[in-house]
């Protein structure tokens, strides 16, 4: 990204990015400075666009908008996953950006909430054994490290949508990850019911897929609060959900 690449420290933060010209249109950053940021998309943007957008994360920090322009592009290479770096443009954008930072460090960037009465609790809807087992760890890892044994973290799976519903009108859930594409009931069909049900419309819901533009579209549009692709770095999903958990 220039200048800001070589003298502004980057962050690993996972912030739902929306753009003010592409309605239904929702991407996540990968990395975020005082001078810009990265964001993984699949939108044909090219080096020297102006892009207007808004910096979120669902219930927990209110829009930021800013204004930057494309200065390189990463291509998305084999199973990688592409973007573009967006320098900021103005020291008003800057200083926004500094604040969002600032605010992060000393919050992770989220309002004051209590610890729920006997911890999180966690579920995984995804049919593959070596997913299941990576996103396992980085749970395990957020309970050791950033709980360090604490605050009681649950992790409970699910195979499709179907067994997912029935687990969460049953018990109750912080957070929900889950997969797009599985048989018996889709993501895109849980989502759904569990927006229009009053009981469970509020739950934070991540989906991490490897689909491409439509399905991240169709994703947003149903209630999705963040969309990750696969493949996703460790780092994204567990800031992902430490955020979403509001978990310094």
């Amino acid at each position: 990204m220039g200048e800001e690449k070589r003298h502004d420290e980057r962050f690993p933060f996972v912030l739902k990015v929306e753009y003010s010209d592409r309605k239904q249109v929702a991407d996540a950053t990968e990395n975020l400075s005082s001078g810009g940021l990265f964001i993984q998309t699949e939108q044909p943007w090219q080096v020297g666009d102006v892009v207007p957008l808004a910096l979120s994360f669902p219930g927990l920090l209110d829009p930021i908008e800013i204004v930057g322009r494309v200065t390189w592009i990463r291509p998305a290479l084999g199973s990688g996953v592409g973007g573009v770096g967006i320098a900021v443009q103005t020291d008003a954008d800057r200083k926004r950006l500094e604040k969002l930072l600032a605010l992060s460090a000393e919050s992770g960037g989220t309002k004051e909430q209590a610890v729920p009465a006997g911890g999180f609790r966690v579920l995984i809807v995804e049919d593959n054994p070596h997913i299941i087992e990576m996103y396992s760890y980085v749970l395990k890892k957020l309970a050791a490290n950033d709980l360090q044994g604490r605050v009681p973290l649950e992790v409970h799976f699910a195979p499709d949508g179907h067994h997912a519903l029935t687990q969460l009108k049953e018990t109750t859930f912080n957070l929900l990850m889950t997969d797009l594409y599985m048989p018996v009931m889709d993501g895109f069909q849980l989502v759904e019911k569990l927006r229009a049900d009053e009981k469970l419309k509020k739950i934070p819901i991540v989906a991490i897929s490897a689909g491409g533009r439509d399905a991240q579209e169709k994703a947003m549009s149903v209630g999705v609060d963040i969309y990750l692709r696969k493949p996703v770095r460790f780092a994204e999903v567990l800031e992902t959900v430490k955020r979403l958990l509001n978990i310094k």
